[in-house]
């Protein structure tokens, strides 16, 4: 379940910084989240929804390519 506070780094470890997420807009069409940079306040963005995931692998175990992955704590 996502929630504020959380954590994720790209799912491509060359590109983007650690996002933590600061606001869950979960009603109507179009669910997403507002996260800024990790380790700065800085870099405001919406992310939807579907690109947050809680693995680093799909359903069938190859890994992700796109989104952000979860960090554990």
């Amino acid at each position: 379940m996502i929630q504020p506070g959380q954590t994720y780094r790209s799912a491509d470890p060359s590109s983007g910084p650690r996002i933590r997420i600061t606001y869950l807009y979960d009603s109507g069409p179009n669910p997403h989240v507002h996260a800024v940079n990790a380790d700065t306040p800085n870099g405001f963005r919406q992310i939807p929804v579907e690109d947050l995931h809680a693995t680093a692998t799909t359903r069938d175990g190859a890994p992700r390519r796109t989104g952000y992955v979860q960090e554990t704590t």
